[in-house]
């Protein structure tokens, strides 16, 4: 074992792991650049391998190596950026880079967290990074031309290790799996105009995208390009719906027609903004959980932590007293670990800090100080901030998260927000994972306090309503919030308010009894107002289960064919029917909802050829016709 001057050891050499060291280096020299000679020289792994770089072979080795320890210090949230060399008489011909740690133009951002912050905000953390990662491969993908001197790492860092320093313990949060699920399958994400305001929406593919932009009406795509092509493809496929008695007549037709939309789409398999999907920052590598340390240290310089609490926060709760012991040893070790120095006992090894040795060893606390100026990159970038702040908000205000948590996201996002510029957080979503819609508050009070909903929406053909029902029941179906309501009410109704309660309901088919329920989509419901009502209702117990078949038993018989078999949308639709028809499949479904019906057939117009009822295909093609006209006018320059 090799001995420094102090008689520890040196980090390097013993550990042959290099990223703490670069660190160390760059850290120290900031704000000066390094050339790739002076690192070569100061990191002492680096000097010991590759010596003066006086020849080709050393030059391409340094490099190989200095920018996989690089990027691994970037893919953790500590960037190192690069500019040309200024060359002159006295370069000495030499021909790389130099490089310096990234901190951005603003300070870093420190918050305090309690400790029942941290499941909801290792959640928001992962679906921040998400999101990071899409406008990461969005600016690299806007790039026409990449210099050969630019960074090869993101010029905005993507966060990690800052946040870990200001919340230690967020490395060891579980994460829920069936969050990760839903994140992690949507690996594409773009910007989406509604309503004049601009949202980052995560999704799975074109299709997906597609979908989402024609349920909210007025939206359209804004970035990037590839995205808005394929939308594009999708609505002039749609245009060219056939009716199925047209193609059933002329069978031969199909094949020409399954030549349609051809072309590669985002989310189809080409690069686009694909997220290069990392796991969240929950890992246990001794070289992760030292730089997380190392920047918890940084910034609470002078401060006292016990070696028991460091264990809890960066390796974890111990269930026995002898996994508490080696809990501490771990960070016994990796405290001597980051207080190392070189044979020479100069600063080329690892020595981040001073210690208070007599208080660690009497007590078992650390104390440390003189950070190299690592303190400057512990906290939250202000960019960030913004969007962990959209991520916490979207969190607190979606199905993804159970009721105790949302709550603890909602109180936390009134906290970050104090600290975010005004208008400055992004608004961001998950296709099929709907916010709580505008009227959601007043369905779930009028739930509480069993009282009667004077409300106007839009039913599925488009027509205003309004009616005076009691909320019963909030659902959530496929990341749509849904309201079952009972429609009997005219005994607790108000004298003004009984014209508009409903008189004629549906008959049931099965046994010829009127349709008391109705479910309705909350989203739908422009107006709510909670009315007190005269009198209780009776109203009976009714399972979730009959309340969906009971939608779909006042449904429309609608068909569409399909140009090939087996394609997963089609597998994914609950109670269709499938027949063989031609090269592809003949798909008979009951669908609850006409507008969701258009949406869907132009989402993935791509592989339908032909639509029954005309009626609904009529709507389709006048719905598609209608939005290319819009992006017409909106493509148009001298508009």
């Amino acid at each position: 074992m090799a001995e420094g001057s102090t008689g520890r050891r040196r980090f390097s050499d013993k550990w042959g792991k290099h990223e703490l060291d670069v660190l160390a280096v760059l850290s120290s020299a900031f704000p000066q650049w390094l050339t790739s000679r002076q690192i070569a020289q100061r990191v002492k792994a680096y000097a010991d391998s590759y010596g003066e770089l006086a020849d080709q072979a050393a030059k391409a080795a340094f490099a190989k190596q200095f920018q996989r320890d690089r990027a691994k210090l970037a893919a953790m949230g500590i960037a190192i950026e690069s500019r040309q060399p200024e060359y002159s008489s006295k370069s000495e011909g030499q021909d790389f880079a130099s490089y310096r740690l990234q901190l951005g133009d603003e300070p870093r951002v420190r918050l305090r967290f309690e400790p029942e912050d941290m499941s909801v905000l290792a959640a928001a953390n992962y679906l921040a990074r998400s999101m990071s990662m899409s406008s990461e491969h969005e600016q690299s993908a806007s790039s026409s031309h990449v210099s050969r001197t630019a960074p090869r790492v993101p010029q905005t860092p993507i966060p990690g290790l800052g946040l870990d320093s200001i919340a230690p313990g967020l490395g060891t949060q579980t994460i829920p799996d069936a969050l990760v699920k839903v994140i992690d399958s949507r690996r594409f994400a773009a910007t989406i105009d509604v309503d004049g305001e601009h949202i980052n929406v995560a999704y799975t593919d074109s299709d997906d995208l597609a979908m989402y932009v024609l349920e909210h009406p007025g939206a359209s795509i804004v970035s990037p390009q590839e995205a808005a092509d394929a939308f594009h493809r999708r609505l002039k496929s749609a245009e060219g719906l056939k009716s199925v008695d047209e193609v059933e007549r002329s069978a031969g037709e199909l094949e020409s027609a399954s030549a349609q939309g051809d072309s590669v789409d985002p989310g189809e398999g080409e690069s686009g903004k694909s997220h290069s999907k990392k796991s969240a920052f929950q890992t246990g590598s001794e070289v992760d959980r030292r730089l997380r340390l190392m920047l918890f240290l940084s910034a609470h310089l002078g401060e006292e932590f016990s070696l028991e609490e460091l264990a809890e926060r960066f390796i974890g709760r111990a269930k026995t007293p002898e996994e508490l012991k080696k809990s501490v040893n771990v960070i016994h070790k990796d405290i001597n670990t980051l207080t190392t120095v070189s044979d020479d006992g100069e600063m080329a090894g690892s020595q981040f800090f001073d210690i208070d040795w007599s208080l660690l060893d009497a007590e078992g606390i650390v104390s440390a100080t003189n950070s190299l100026g690592l303190e400057r990159l512990a906290g939250i970038s202000p960019q960030y901030l913004s969007m962990l702040t959209a991520s916490v908000s979207y969190l607190a205000h979606s199905p993804l998260l159970p009721d105790e948590q949302r709550a603890q996201a909602d109180n936390l996002y009134h906290r970050l927000h104090q600290h975010v510029k005004p208008g400055q957080t992004p608004w961001l979503s998950l296709t099929g994972y709907e916010l709580e819609p505008h009227n959601f508050g007043a369905v779930k009070r009028a739930i509480a306090s069993r009282s009667l909903l004077d409300m106007t929406y839009t039913d599925g053909a488009g027509n205003n309503r309004r009616r005076l029902v009691a909320p019963v029941k909030i659902y959530v179906d496929e990341g749509v919030y849904y309201v079952a309501v009972w429609t009997d009410v005219e005994k607790a109704a108000p004298e003004d308010k009984r014209n508009i309660v409903l008189r004629n309901p549906a008959i049931n088919k099965a046994n010829g009894k009127p349709r008391t329920w109705q479910v309705l989509r909350i989203a739908r419901i422009e107006q709510a107002k909670v009315v007190e009502p005269t009198a209780s209702l009776d109203i009976p117990d009714m399972p979730l289960s009959e309340l969906r078949k009971w939608s779909f038993d006042n449904g429309t018989a609608a068909t569409f064919i399909t140009d090939a078999k087996d394609l997963s949308f089609v597998g994914n639709l609950p109670g269709a029917g499938t027949e063989p028809f031609g090269p592809g499949e003949k798909v008979n479904l009951t669908v609850s909802s006409d507008s969701w019906f258009v949406a869907f057939c132009i989402a993935h117009a791509k592989h339908i050829v032909a639509v029954a009822p005309e009626t609904l295909r009529t709507m389709i093609v006048a719905r598609a016709q209608r939005e290319l006209s819009v992006v017409s006018r909106d493509d148009d320059p001298e508009r």
